[in-house]
């Protein structure tokens, strides 16, 4: 049976009984995986204990591995390439930054508002725009992006323009706001892990059956009885809370928001794609593999080479991702599944 064809029989499956328990024993096989990622990545926290550079890079790697992981259950698992999320993590951003500095909302409490007014605009966005389909849906998302670029700097009364939003250093844990690295680096890991927890409940839910089987055949999926269109939309719902979520910390680590950290296309909503990408489309970790791969290396060479010779650093990155995309189609789980299956068999033979 080809797996577009398991995938809908899944799916059909679980839309005729509850899908709850099935949901739960699933989750459950994935939490010892789960735990040995979480102590694995607290032991490079601490090895890292006093390196203020290696700290700053695992917070982002962290916090972008959470970000992919998010727009993996629309764009992985539901097969929509969207260049949009980054006004999803904007919106998160700018609430954050507003309820923050004019009503002094801790940014805890500002998490709500701003992964539910993110999750509102995807659907607004999306109720038009998943008409369309491939490419087509892609192009409009990222026009999309453009748009709200040129908004938010119009609209200097909520976003400070092309200003920006400056966040005042208010030290504490209710402000979010830490004097060392560390601290940051374990709220992103949280971030990470809740993201991935998030993305395995979608994956093995009814919902994400469903999505599956929306990305295998989507005429398939609609003859079987699935709404397809409330599918995308639940989908990019989650996604884009994620994301709005990850808006909020994204926006108290760096305590700065103005239109080209948020909003710029290539550095935001194209590296959401691009880690999946690389890391593995459709599948739980390959997001988390994605963001180790490319975001430290990303910041080695910007460090090593870019300070030298201007640019030579983007050139070497491109040339990495170019070759892995060629020789690495199924991303870097897929060649470990590779490699896994290739031992198997040695020792099989042996």
């Amino acid at each position: 049976m080809a797996r577009s064809e398991q995938v809908l029989t899944a799916a059909v499956g679980s839309k005729r009984s509850a899908s709850k328990p099935v949901e739960v024993a699933t989750f459950r096989s994935e939490m010892p995986r789960l735990i040995g990622i979480l102590a694995a990545l607290c032991a490079v926290i601490a090895w890292s204990a006093g390196d203020t550079f290696t700290l700053n890079l695992l917070a982002l790697t962290f916090l972008f591995a959470g970000l992919a992981t998010a727009w993996n259950i629309i764009g992985g698992f539901g097969g929509q390439f969207s260049l949009a999320h980054g006004v999803f993590l904007a919106i998160g951003a700018y609430v954050t930054a507003n309820l923050y500095n004019n009503l002094g909302v801790s940014p805890w409490l500002a998490l709500i508002p701003a992964a539910a007014l993110s999750a509102g605009a995807a659907v607004l966005i999306s109720w038009p725009a998943f008409r369309l389909r491939g490419p087509f849906f892609a192009i409009v998302t990222m026009a999309f992006n453009e748009v709200v670029f040129v908004l938010v700097n119009y609209f200097e009364a909520f976003t400070g323009g092309p200003r920006g939003l400056v966040i005042p250093f208010r030290l504490g844990l209710a402000n979010m706001i830490f004097r060392d690295r560390m601290s940051y680096a374990l709220l992103m890991l949280g971030y990470l892990v809740v993201c991935l927890i998030v993305g395995l409940l979608v994956l093995r839910s009814r919902l994400g059956y469903y999505l599956q089987a929306v990305r295998d055949n989507e005429a398939a999926a609609r003859a079987s009885g699935i709404d397809v269109l409330r599918t995308k939309l639940a989908g990019m719902a989650v996604s884009a809370a994620l994301t709005g979520a990850g808006g909020t910390l994204f926006a108290m680590y760096l305590r700065i928001v103005d239109p080209p950290t948020v909003l710029t296309l290539s550095e935001v909503g194209v590296k959401f794609a691009l880690i999946v990408l690389i890391g593995g489309t459709g599948t739980a970790y390959g997001p988390l593999l994605g963001a180790l791969l490319i975001i430290p290396l990303e910041g080695f060479l910007r460090a090593r080479l870019g300070a030298q010779v201007p640019g030579s650093n983007l050139i070497v990155l491109g040339t990495i991702l170019v070759l892995a995309a060629l020789f690495m189609r199924r991303g870097l789980v897929g060649a470990i599944d590779d490699v896994w299956s290739r031992l198997s068999r040695r020792r099989a033979g042996a």
